[in-house]
């Protein structure tokens, strides 16, 4: 498995697997948001190919000035994270985070931070098992007016 930065020939394949993370992603605007992306000194995307070329996974990681739950300012932060179902428990997504960390390290943070849904229970097992702590829980509402 290869982890690199995603390049422009990723990009229908990237693509593929941010609508089956957020399946509200399929619009022009996530293309423009990903193209941004692409340019941005702040945030960076990493994709895992197999030998045969297939991208079979990506994250997408952003330097926040802060994060939730994290001391200090300018903080690597995993804005999105997912590998196909046939490739999970082989290290590919833990290959993912630590060159995202490795990456915020080398931008100067000192912290990595990242979020999940509560129901997510596969997210939640595979941050702590790369030694992510939980450090808080939030509830956000709304109100239409």
């Amino acid at each position: 498995m290869i982890i690199r930065r995603v390049q422009e020939q990723d990009f229908a394949d990237w693509y593929r697997l941010r609508v089956v993370l957020w399946t509200e992603a399929d619009t022009p605007q996530d293309e423009q948001e990903m193209r941004e992306a692409m340019r941005s000194e702040r945030m960076e995307t990493f994709v895992a190919v197999t030998a045969e070329g297939a991208v079979v996974g990506f994250l997408e990681a952003n330097i926040r000035p802060y994060a939730d739950g994290c001391d200090t300012r300018d903080v690597g932060y995993i804005e999105g994270w997912y590998v196909e179902e046939t490739f999970r428990k082989q290290g590919v997504g833990m290959a993912l985070m630590e060159t995202a960390e490795d990456w915020a390290r080398s931008k100067g943070c000192r912290e990595m931070g990242s979020d999940c849904l509560q129901d997510n229970e596969i997210s939640l097992a595979a941050h702590l098992a790369l030694g992510y702590e939980e450090k808080e829980r939030l509830v956000h509402f709304g109100k239409r007016l």
